[in-house]
Order: C-alpha cells, then sequence, then structure tokens
C-alpha cells in the first residue's frame, strides 16, 4: 500500500508559542498545507482564482480571500510573524516566453513586497520557477532581492535558494527557488533543511500512484483521441514524443519535452505543469492515458482526503501551479523551530 511521506491529513498541536502566518497568492493551497500540518496558525490567505479559493476553503479553512491583490485594502489584512506566498511565475517560466518584471503579472511581487513593508512579519518565505533566476539576464532576481532588503523599517535578510523537492520526499523532480527572507534587527539568517533524499532512494511514480484507482474524489478520465493512444504506445515508459519514429504516421513535432511525456515507474515525475494542450498532459506509465488529477496530485503529495473543486482542466491548473505540500513541510516545520526560538528569546 501507498504510504506518503508524511501524513498531512492531520495536524499538529499548536500548544507551543503560537505562530501567526498570512499567506499571499494562495492558489489551491499546497505551500499552507505543509505549515498548517507544522503547526502554524495561519489567519488569512488571498488569491485572485475562484475556484482556487473553493478548493482552499473546503479543505484548510474559510480565512481565504477572494480577490485582486491589487486592489485589497493592506490595512485590513491582521499582522504575522510569517508571510508566505508563491507569487505569479508564469513571466518568469523557461516554457513560455519571459518578460520577468517588466510585466504586470511579473510585478505582482512588488504586491507581497508592500505588505511585506506594512506588516513587518519577523520573516517571509516566497516560492517562484526556477527560471526567476535567469530572467531579465538574471537582473530580476538580483531587483526582487534588492527590494525584499531594503523594505520596512529594518529591511531582511534576503537569500534565495535553488530547490528541487524530490529531495524532500516528493515523487517530482520540481525545482523552484524559495526566497526567504528575516528581519535584519533579528541579526540572523535561515538555513534551509538538508535534502532527505536523493537518487538513490527518492520516491518513485509507482510507489506514489499505489492504490490511487481506490481514492473517489479527482480522479475522473478525460476522454483522448484514438490517435493520441497509438502515439502513447510508440513511447516507453520515461519517453516523449522524440520517441516517435520520423517515419511513422504519427510522429509529432514537439518544442518541449513534456510534449506526450510518460512517467518511468522507477524514477520521479518529471515537472508537472498546470496548463497546455498538444500532449502536455503527462501520460502514464503502464496505460496509454493522461494521468488522472488524483495521480498529479499524489505526484505532489496531496492527503487523498484533500478534494479538488473544479472541472478537470481547473483541477489540473490548481495542482499544477502549487507548491508541493509534502515537500515544503520540512522547511515549515524547521521555520516554526527557528521563529519558536526568535519569539522565546524575544521574550
Amino acid at each position: 500500500m501507498y504510504s506518503p511521506p508524511i501524513d498531512i491529513s492531520k495536524k499538529q498541536s499548536k500548544e507551543k508559542e503560537k505562530i501567526d502566518v498570512i499567506s499571499l497568492f494562495s492558489g489551491c493551497g499546497g505551500m499552507d498545507l505543509g505549515f498548517d500540518k507544522a503547526g502554524f496558525n495561519i489567519k488569512w490567505a488571498n488569491d485572485i482564482e475562484k475556484r482556487a479559493c473553493e478548493t482552499y476553503a473546503k479543505n484548510i479553512g474559510d480565512h481565504i480571500v477572494c480577490g485582486d491583490i491589487t486592489e485589497l485594502d493592506y490595512s485590513k489584512i491582521p499582522d504575522a510573524d510569517l508571510i508566505l506566498g508563491g507569487f505569479p511565475c508564469q513571466d518568469f517560466s523557461m516554457i513560455w516566453k519571459r518578460g520577468g518584471i517588466t510585466t504586470d503579472r511579473g510585478n505582482l511581487y512588488q504586491n507581497f513586497v508592500e505588505i511585506v513593508s506594512q506588516k513587518q512579519p519577523l520573516m517571509f518565505v516566497a516560492e517562484n520557477v526556477k527560471g526567476i533566476l535567469t530572467a531579465n539576464k538574471k537582473k530580476a532576481i538580483k531587483t526582487i532581492i534588492k527590494d525584499f532588503s531594503e523594505t520596512g523599517d529594518y529591511g531582511y535578510n534576503t537569500t534565495a535558494h535553488l530547490v528541487n523537492f524530490a529531495e524532500y520526499g516528493v515523487a517530482q523532480l520540481r525545482q523552484r527557488v524559495l526566497i526567504i527572507g528575516v528581519r535584519k534587527d533579528l541579526d540572523t539568517f535561515f538555513d534551509i533543511p538538508a535534502p532527505t533524499n536523493d537518487a538513490d532512494n527518492y520516491l518513485t511514480a509507482k510507489e506514489a500512484l499505489k492504490g490511487v484507482k481506490k481514492v473517489k474524489h479527482n480522479n475522473e478520465h478525460q476522454n483522448i483521441q484514438a490517435g493520441t493512444i497509438e502515439k502513447l504506445k510508440l513511447i516507453p515508459p520515461g519517453g516523449n514524443f522524440t520517441d516517435i519514429p520520423k517515419d511513422s504516421p504519427h510522429y509529432v513535432k514537439g518544442m518541449i519535452s513534456h510534449v506526450y511525456r510518460r512517467l518511468h515507474p522507477n524514477k520521479p515525475s518529471t515537472t508537472i505543469i498546470a496548463a497546455g494542450g498538444g500532449g502536455t498532459w503527462g501520460y502514464h506509465y503502464d496505460e496509454p492515458r493522461p494521468l488522472t488529477n488524483r495521480e498529479r496530485a499524489r505526484l505532489f503529495g496531496y492527503p487523498d482526503d484533500f478534494v479538488f473543486e473544479g472541472t478537470i482542466t481547473e483541477v489540473r491548473k490548481q495542482i499544477g501551479n502549487s507548491v508541493p505540500p509534502s515537500g515544503i513541510y520540512p522547511f515549515a516545520k524547521q521555520i516554526k523551530t527557528f521563529l519558536e526560538n526568535i519569539k522565546v528569546n524575544a521574550h
């Protein structure tokens, strides 16, 4: 039977020093779920996507406010010890044409900076795609770190960490950047936790998907064309469109490796993406079909009792845009100890 890396379906005790959190660009709640499990008190959250907010409210709490962050009254947002968030990443992604911080969406990180400036938490954690490190000829990340470093009355000791969540127990080779800041008057930096997994003991797709067919929610299959099935039959587990012979009537020209990518049973999945047609849905290693959303959720480390709201396409987007909850959990645990020590010493 499949056993998740951690049991994130139950909350831990919050009897120790209470650490209040607000969450920005929360999506369906992947990051918040990991921090909730670690015992944080999440007081307030925000996202613009209606379906993501419905999923969040159903599974985590009704403290989420659904709306455009640029139109909110920040004075009504509660104070917190920690601010979390994954500001929009599409404009930094290496898959799509990137405008980085030159676009309206790329500039939404400034709303994160402004809220940090007003609330002055002890610490913040912002998540984004790997491409943020090279966007705008590497100027984007320098600007973002500078803005966080200088915001508020104190400024923040801000560092960017490239993290592969497969190294923290997720069945997915998902590289993301965590931008972590600690208020400068605290005179300290946060050290991220050491990886728990490597290529010798990664959680594999086959392990992650054990028993998944028995899960009731979000396990619908898509209708796919007969031609797609024939294409997939020509691709071995772990392969993609490049495995289809060029003289085959099913040959396709693809631009990115995600096209008709099949899982390998004995390896973690490659990065699960949130949107796109043309064979980018991610495909099962054994059966010639797209993954179900419950299978995608397993590859992110969501518990089976986490139920997503929306259509297949809407749920795919929520999962693909989220932070793997089981992967962020080790960070949340270490951050909790770090902040508890700070608060005890402050007393």
